[in-house]
């Protein structure tokens, strides 16, 4: 499709694409920066609206280089709520400086564009781009507390490994169009189909996966997450753990089924020939859920407890990743839906608890629940649900990733590892909720209460961990319908 004809098919990006411009602006005149907030939330819903009504539609857009399809619509979806909470909830953190919100809102506008892009990117071109899109802008988000030593280690540890991870993934993609001879990824797929020797595609495949590791925080390309996620301001904490790993795993996706699998499709159901990536995934799963648990174990701050957490999770979801099938795909996209809500209502209650008490290490939460109890118990109920326990959310998304395992029998060993890595969890997540509650605070104890916005998110986010337990079929319904990649 031309790109002139592309644009009626792009209103949502161009939705944001005009707030990031607006917001920018504003900012330089100094009576309408006030505006740049609601410009920001109300572009993101407009923006909504827009990609609800698109839903369903399959385009390539821009000669090639971008789809529009009911896959990226779902992580698009993912994208713009996450965005739309951090910018709203940013305004009652006491550690962001109010001076610098409009820069602030853009860059997360500008990462969400990115992730659009990342979601929906075809062309080895745009798949670099789109992802320089969103760490860019992350890079500076990280260390926005410029006073502070630990923000601006966090920026400079996330350029340096960001950095590296973008160059050898460059490589990757650049040893593909010389031995390919295009950039899109369906004749990629076609030329890839008839190359004889697997150590010419095993070596790209290595070097992309890298990039894409980076993105997801997978093991051994995680050494960036836990000191980024303690330095950065806590809403990016929260942001960075959510939305750029969605989008990691829509282009992981994407890439990998399309490029290295014989049908070139989510229903492909072998990889290419003599390629067996499917056990290579296997294996950094295996290592990254029980590297991240081994070393959260070891954590006193939460922040940094939460990062290692996030790094487990991650191990989690590339074991579907691991089964080439479009159920495995359908268990990813319900797993990271389930964890946007457990992992956001968990660094909300961090915000609250920061805010009120400058509470950073677990120690500081002894007898949180007397102070504010109705918090604390949706705290632990989103910890329980991290954990994998029933009945919570999260015991359906680790249901539906196990069951892919066993039903196509294959990994077995993977399940035994999975299931030790989710019995280490419980003790972390545990050790939280004991300080909340059966660990004593001498003197008296005066209530503490959050301001409405940051209360409610905490609620209604931790909420859907028992609704998407009791409720759930809707929601597989809908990723039923959205396991659909635009072929061309």
């Amino acid at each position: 499709m031309s790109n002139l004809s592309s644009l009626s098919f792009y209103i949502p990006e161009l939705i944001i694409i005009i707030a990031i411009l607006l917001v920018i602006v504003l900012d330089v005149i100094p009576v309408c920066k006030k505006y740049t907030f609601p410009l920001s939330l109300g572009a993101i819903l407009l923006a909504s609206v827009f990609l609800w009504q698109s839903y369903g539609e399959s385009h390539g857009l821009f000669m090639g280089m971008i789809s529009i399809d009911p896959f990226s619509h779902f992580f698009k979806m993912i994208f713009l709520l996450s965005t739309f909470s951090i910018i709203l909830i940013s305004r009652y953190e006491k550690q962001l400086d109010s001076n610098y919100s409009a820069e602030y809102n853009a860059l997360l506008l500008i990462v969400l564009l990115g992730m659009f892009l990342m979601s929906s990117s075809i062309n080895l071109i745009m798949i670099y781009l789109s992802i320089e899109l969103v760490s860019i802008p992350s890079y500076i988000l990280a260390g926005m507390l410029k006073n502070d030593k630990e923000s601006n280690e966090a920026s400079l540890k996330y350029v340096i490994f960001g950095s590296f991870a973008s160059g050898l993934m460059l490589f990757g993609l650049s040893i593909l169009y010389g031995i390919t001879g295009s950039t899109d990824i369906g004749v990629v797929t076609a030329a890839l189909q008839a190359i004889e020797y697997p150590l010419s595609i095993y070596f790209p495949l290595i070097l992309i996966l890298v990039g894409f590791g980076y993105k997801i925080s997978m093991v051994p390309f995680h050494f960036w997450t836990p000191d980024v996620y303690e330095g950065a301001p806590t809403p990016i904490t929260a942001f960075l753990s959510v939305a750029p790993k969605a989008a990691g795993f829509a282009i992981l996706i994407r890439v990998f089924y399309t490029m290295f699998t014989l049908e070139g499709s989510v229903s492909a159901t072998l990889p290419l020939t003599n390629i067996n990536w499917p056990t290579l995934i296997a294996v950094a799963s295996a290592v990254t859920m029980t590297l991240g648990n081994l070393l959260a174990v070891q954590q006193e701050d939460v922040k940094r407890l939460l990062a290692y957490s996030t790094i487990s999770h991650v191990g989690f979801m590339l074991m579907a990743f691991a089964i080439i099938s479009p159920d495995a795909v359908r268990a990813i996209m319900l797993y990271l839906f389930i964890y946007l809500f457990m992992n956001l209502s968990a660094f909300y209650m961090a915000i609250f608890a920061s805010n009120k008490l400058n509470a950073h290490h677990i120690n500081d939460w002894d007898g949180l629940s007397r102070k504010n109890p109705v918090l604390c118990a949706f705290m632990a109920l989103t910890l329980i649900s991290l954990t994998g326990l029933p009945p919570t959310a999260g015991f359906v998304g680790k249901f539906y990733i196990f069951a892919e395992l066993f039903k196509h029998q294959q990994f077995y060993w993977l399940a035994v590892v999975a299931i030790l890595n989710s019995v280490v969890s419980l003790y972390y997540y545990f050790k939280i909720i004991k300080s909340m509650y059966l660990v004593d605070v001498e003197g008296e104890v005066n209530k503490i209460e959050a301001h409405p916005v940051v209360n409610w998110s905490i609620i209604l986010f931790s909420a859907q961990n028992i609704l998407f337990f009791i409720y759930w079929e809707p929601l597989i319904g809908f990723i039923e319908k959205s396991i659909n990649l635009w072929s061309g």
